[in-house]
């Protein structure tokens, strides 16, 4: 069907920052006396909002990470950011096509939106997205994989959940888009196909995407 909202999740979906990310967290938890390796950085955090972290840790350590934590993080990773970030290929395409034939869109992310801001700042794809189509996590105290953020940005975009679509890489975005009553489209580009149960259609490259929309 024709949709009438399509819904981006942003970190591996329309900027290239989930390996910048993970690797810069799984450092900094290691280096705090948490080992984490990228791997488990990938399979525990990846499309999580950030008390997810800090919840893991604790329920697994019953330590607690610093106060400061999520300041020294986000400074470290929007520096990377700046040196490093990417948007992913072919997304452009995607939001242009989107746009000329008038069917709207917005981003849903774990991110704050700082990090998101920053990220399409230092892409260029900040000239796709204002104010009005960017929605954080921040914005409904409760990450994904609850249906939440999504069924939020729903609500304010106008559109019912069930007209929505949801362009996602992680299992944890799937779940909440899911649990939100959405189609979802899956990116296998960084998570396998088999972890991304529930997707409505897969796709490996953002090529694919602009079909599967129509």
């Amino acid at each position: 069907m024709r949709y009438d909202l399509v819904i981006f999740d942003n970190d591996g979906v329309l900027v290239d920052s989930e390996p910048i990310a993970n690797r810069l967290l799984a450092a900094y938890l290691t280096e705090l006396g948490h080992a984490t390796s990228y791997e488990d950085s990938i399979r525990d955090y990846m499309g999580s909002a950030m008390h997810r972290v800090h919840d893991l840790v604790e329920a697994r350590t019953g330590e607690r990470l610093p106060a400061d934590f999520d300041d020294v993080f986000h400074r470290r990773v929007f520096a990377a950011f700046e040196r490093e970030l990417v948007a992913v290929a072919g997304v452009g395409d995607v939001l242009e096509k989107l746009t000329a034939d008038e069917v709207p869109y917005c981003v849903a992310s774990s991110g704050s939106h700082e990090r998101i801001r920053v990220g399409h700042r230092t892409t260029g794809l900040d000239r796709w997205f204002d104010e009005g189509r960017i929605f954080s996590a921040q914005d409904v105290g409760k990450g994904k994989p609850a249906p939440d953020l999504f069924l939020h940005a729903a609500e304010r975009m106008g559109v019912a959940p069930g007209r929505c679509v949801v362009v996602e890489d992680s299992p944890l975005g799937v779940q909440a888009a899911v649990a939100a009553g959405m189609d979802v489209l899956a990116f296998t580009a960084m998570t396998p196909a088999a972890k991304l149960a529930g997707a409505t259609h897969l796709f490996s490259a953002m090529g694919e995407l602009t079909g599967l929309l129509a």
